[in-house]
């Protein structure tokens, strides 16, 4: 696996939007946060652009995170949001200038598509994090481990247990995110392989039987059975049908990995919500799911 230089103040930090269309002031916003951090931020007007829901058309969107990637001045991209679109630009991208140069690629949600295909393609770790759009809403934490996280801290967590836990300690390459783009790129070239891999899901604003849908797809492909572990974060503003599904989000998962016998963690703090702590998609990670706490720590790494 290959990590990306690490960041140290005053490198450049280019925004990005491949896919949902980003309101100016939140821009503006995170260009001045940046700064505050000591980094020093590109922003060009293709960020600006629109077309409906994107953030301008397919080959405009294309073309600029293409040359952020070409850019030898740029350390790292930062997506300002998700939404959805990622994966319409992801096969358009040429990645043969960074795959000898590789820089940072940080967010989460919909750029869940750039984590899964540089790691099943290229093996270059990428950081799935908070981003711009919510950048006033998550905790100091939040922001704190995204930073600390490009500047080359090591990731240590400790959180406390959840009653649907199943105990156990393993270790394995962490790979994941979204669990809704995980689903559209089920069966695709940008799906790694998860023999032995740590699983990371999250989501937001789903139906409860769609969540039952896409954790039966994963079991039926043969995802869940080569998993080493499961850590599983926030699934937050679920819907449901006027007839009730019956089950929260974490009792579907639960119900599907039972049959099998790795450490799972409920209630990570990650996701679509407050406390969205940074994790590097491509790590070796120690997972160790005890009674009272979860330890979820990075192994040796330079």
């Amino acid at each position: 696996m290959r990590t990306p230089p690490y960041l140290i103040k005053g490198d450049l930090i280019a925004l990005a939007a491949p896919a949902r269309r980003i309101d100016e002031s939140i821009v503006d916003q995170a260009v001045r946060f940046i700064n505050s951090e000591g980094f020093e931020v590109k922003v060009d007007q293709e960020v600006f652009s629109t077309q409906n829901q994107f953030a301008g058309n397919d080959s405009g969107r294309r073309n600029h995170f293409q040359a952020l990637l070409d850019n030898p001045q740029v350390k790292a991209i930062m997506c300002l949001r998700g939404g959805y679109g990622s994966v319409r630009i992801i096969d358009l991208l040429d990645f043969n200038s960074f795959t000898k140069a590789p820089k940072w690629i940080a967010g989460f949600s919909d750029i869940t598509v750039f984590h899964m295909h540089l790691l099943s393609h290229f093996q270059v770790e990428s950081l799935h994090c908070t981003m711009p759009v919510v950048f006033n809403q998550v905790s100091e934490l939040s922001l704190h481990t995204l930073f600390n996280t490009l500047e080359g801290r090591p990731l240590q967590y400790s959180i406390n247990s959840h009653p649907l836990n199943r105990r156990g300690k393993t270790q394995g390459v962490l790979f994941g995110g979204n669990l809704s783009i995980l689903y559209n790129l089920l069966s695709s070239n940008s799906f790694p392989d998860p023999t032995g891999m740590i699983l990371f899901i999250e989501d937001v604003d789903e139906y409860l039987y769609h969540i039952d849908r896409m954790m039966v797809a994963l079991k039926r492909a043969g995802v869940l059975s080569k998993l080493a572990g499961l850590v599983v974060g926030g699934f937050t503003e679920m819907r449901d049908n006027q007839t009730a599904f019956g089950k929260t989000a974490e009792d579907i998962v639960y119900e599907h990995v039972n049959d099998y016998h790795f450490p799972v963690c409920f209630g990570f703090p990650a996701g679509h919500i407050n406390e969205n702590l940074a994790l590097v998609m491509g790590r070796e990670m120690l997972l160790d799911v005890e009674k009272t706490t979860v330890r979820f720590t990075q192994l040796n790494h330079s």
